[in-house]
């Protein structure tokens, strides 16, 4: 059983072996800066919160296993099984009731409206930051993971929604400093910064979350040089939303990809109010924006069913693996899971 895989975002994965071009079959990846080779072969993902299935993965596929951070009870049971462990570490999300000073503030001086799904920080509070650095470089140093996925690396917001609530942020007197030092601007408030320097603004907060990835991959890479680096991404193209992408939530994939080998945008169709074949539009724009020489592995929605995987596979540039978020049920009904190993077949043929 897979009983430790727990949490919001404990997964499954299918994980094919991949070698380099020479030397052990692990991912290349130098000591820092851009990785000189890719693996040959892609992760396939399953997610899900409570597998229960793991000793019928491979049939189906499937041969790693995404879990929430370094859990021993998650490696011992992907060791039984044969699957790779692959981690997927938290980095800007809290429970802003237990920590309200983690709250982004936004253009009227005032926090950030929220709900009760929410990711960025106040990226001012260091002490967060460097507790979430030291947490990876402890995990990383008692484990050996195939793959780390950063999660949640963006400014404030949702996008898993269809009507997301977008809002400038975070205008503290701690960010505003670091903007105005980093930027050399002379501003006070979020009116002036916003009416008068916000293409500065804009740039200054991607940057900004390209150098907290560049950190965090470099303690991944001091540690294990050969671990393949992914971040979960803000699905939209840098157009959708007035360019929220980049303005609102700081991602960046040019920036990013110094640091990052896989990047996973979340393509959850009915949540996010969009039709299935979301997916496989997606890979077919995506060469507008996504570096050449970097790798996309999509996530897709369970609650989408077989549909969203067929379309996805459909595509002409296919995703290097996918990943499947709740996937439980997947794996409890053979005819879906056979399309599952369907899907896999087909776009294993066309990588």
């Amino acid at each position: 059983m897979l009983d430790k895989l727990s949490g919001r975002r404990a997964a499954l994965a299918l994980y094919c072996s991949h070698q380099r071009n020479a030397g052990p079959s692990s991912a290349s990846a130098g000591q820092g800066g851009r990785r000189d080779k890719q693996p040959a072969t892609p992760f396939r993902t399953l997610w899900r919160e409570r597998p229960p299935f793991a000793e019928r993965l491979p049939d189906y596929g499937a041969n790693a296993a995404w879990f929430h951070e370094f859990d021993a009870q998650a490696y011992a049971t992907c060791e039984r099984h044969g699957l790779a462990p692959c981690v997927e570490f938290k980095t800007f999300r809290a429970d802003f009731g237990e920590h309200p000073e983690l709250v982004p503030i936004g253009v009227d001086g005032q926090p950030i409206r929220y709900g009760r799904l929410v990711q960025g920080i106040c990226l001012s509070q260091t002490g967060f930051v460097q507790e979430a650095m030291e947490r990876l470089a402890r995990g990383m140093s008692r484990y050996q993971p195939t793959g780390v996925w950063l999660d949640y690396m963006t400014y404030a917001g949702w996008f898993e929604t269809p009507n997301p609530d977008l809002q400038e942020s975070c205008f503290c007197p701690g960010c505003i400093r670091t903007f105005c030092e980093a930027s050399d601007v002379d501003a006070t408030s979020p009116e002036e910064i916003l009416s008068r320097h916000a293409a500065a603004w804009h740039q200054h907060k991607r940057e900004r979350i390209a150098g907290y990835a560049a950190q965090f991959a470099a303690i991944i890479r001091a540690a294990r040089p050969h671990c393949l680096i992914g971040a979960y991404m803000c699905p939209w193209t840098p157009e959708e939303y007035g360019g929220a992408l980049g303005d609102i939530f700081a991602q960046d994939y040019a920036l990013l990809a110094p640091s990052i080998d896989v990047f996973t945008p979340l393509i959850y169709a009915a949540k996010s109010g969009r039709s299935m074949d979301w997916g496989r539009r997606w890979l077919e724009g995506a060469q507008r924006f996504v570096p050449s020489d970097r790798r996309v592995q999509l996530i897709l929605d369970a609650l989408d069913g077989p549909e969203s995987m067929i379309e996805t596979a459909r595509s002409p540039h296919p995703t290097w693996g996918f990943q499947l978020f709740g996937g439980a049920k997947i794996f409890a009904d053979d005819a879906r899971a056979t399309v599952f190993r369907q899907t896999v077949d087909i776009i294993r043929e066309r990588i």
